[in-house]
């Protein structure tokens, strides 16, 4: 693969405090320097000047998953999760209730990280019966197509549509989000070695895109590369707003976690840069301490990004606007069902946030509690 995404220097951000300090330094005159919204553990969050959207009371749709890990929305308002652990897609019905094993994937290499992680049905659901699947295996990671029977009673590998993305115990990103022009887009992790993200002759450490039947699109920043950005830790999460914009959230090391917005060829500067630190690659708009984040799934709904956490535990929310963070990440639900792990806008809406409690966590772990893990359903006002 030839070079196509650069190392550069990194895009000057400032945290919302030293804005602050900026402005009043400057007497009155604004500051040209973009803004990435930070959270600091040692002060409040919320911090919001304009009107955002607002949460209902979590309604509880479904228990008993497995370490559950990606979810996709069906035609008919139903749902398919994947389990990373034991490898199995069940199909969650519109209105909550028992979760039916639809088949198990084969060839699934459980890791403390890895597994079967994320999943996204084709937009022909109805015609081609087709999900894609991101699988870990013991010597690389693939990304397949799987064909769920008519039925719902079993599912095969159909092909592979990429592979050569290498495994390791952890750092396996394994997000999946088909975007607005109709192309898959792949989160992955570094493979715990950091240099991967840095260079072109990996695809860990990156965004990947590509067409639905593994082609690889004529428009991405190389043309024979699936590589769509570089310079991630662990990316699990990707989402897109209504104006097409691309948001990714990633895994920092212990410093801060990232809120990217995705942009073609770009470098987002690990491991020589993490959060705001650094000089290296794009800036986050907006950044939380792991502690309170360790950011997996996000869904774009009524002007913001809904991001679970792991070992923060709860959801967070980024109003957003385009390219630009406007206002203080906001924080819901701490505490109060533990690790979250995907988040997805549901056909009417709603958002589906699940729970990853029986995950046997590396990182901002918790015991699981009775009926874990389980599906919420969390409706969301406009401003």
């Amino acid at each position: 693969m030839s070079a196509q995404w650069w190392r550069g220097p990194r895009t000057p951000t400032i945290t919302v405090a030293a804005a602050v300090a900026l402005l009043l330094g400057a007497c009155g005159g604004e500051s040209d320097l973009p803004r990435a919204r930070s959270v600091d553990p040692s002060r409040p969050t919320g911090a919001s000047p304009t009107a955002v959207a607002t949460l209902g009371d979590p309604v509880e749709l479904t228990t008993g998953l497995t370490s559950p890990w990606g979810l996709t929305f069906l035609p008919d308002g139903s749902a398919l999760v994947s389990e990373r652990t034991t490898g199995e897609v069940k199909r969650v019905p519109a209105q909550g209730g028992e979760p039916r094993t639809v088949g198990v994937v084969p060839d699934v290499a459980v890791s403390s990280e890895g597994g079967l992680l994320g999943i996204v049905a084709s937009p022909d659901f109805e015609a081609d019966r087709t999900v894609l699947a991101s699988v870990s295996g013991t010597q690389e990671n693939r990304i397949v197509a799987l064909t769920i029977a008519e039925d719902f009673g079993s599912l095969a590998v159909d092909r592979v549509l990429l592979d050569g993305i290498q495994t390791a115990d952890r750092h396996h990103g394994g997000r999946l989000a088909i975007g607005p022009d109709g192309h898959l887009w792949i989160g992955t992790g570094d493979a715990f070695e950091p240099g991967n993200a840095a260079t072109d002759d990996s695809l860990n450490g990156k965004i990947l895109r590509i067409a639905l039947d593994g082609s690889i699109p004529a428009d991405n920043p190389d043309s024979d590369s699936p590589i769509y950005s570089g310079g991630h830790r662990n990316v699990q999460g990707i989402a897109f707003g209504p104006d097409g914009t691309a948001y990714a959230t990633e895994l920092g090391h212990r410093t801060w976690d990232e809120v990217n917005v995705l942009r073609p060829g770009r470098d987002y500067g690990w491991p020589d840069a993490e959060g705001v630190a650094g000089s290296t690659g794009e800036a986050p708009i907006a950044t939380i301490h792991p502690d309170q984040a360790s950011p997996s799934g996000v869904a774009h709904a009524a002007g913001s990004l809904w991001i679970g956490a792991l070992g923060g535990q709860r959801l967070w929310q980024l109003p957003v606007d385009g390219p630009a963070a406007t206002a203080d990440p906001i924080e819901h639900l701490a505490g109060d069902h533990g690790r979250i792990r995907t988040v997805e806008v549901a056909p009417d809406g709603a958002l589906w946030v699940v729970t990853s409690n029986t995950d046997d966590a590396t990182w901002g772990g918790t015991e699981p509690r009775p009926g874990d893990d389980r599906i919420l359903r969390v409706e969301v006002h406009q401003p």
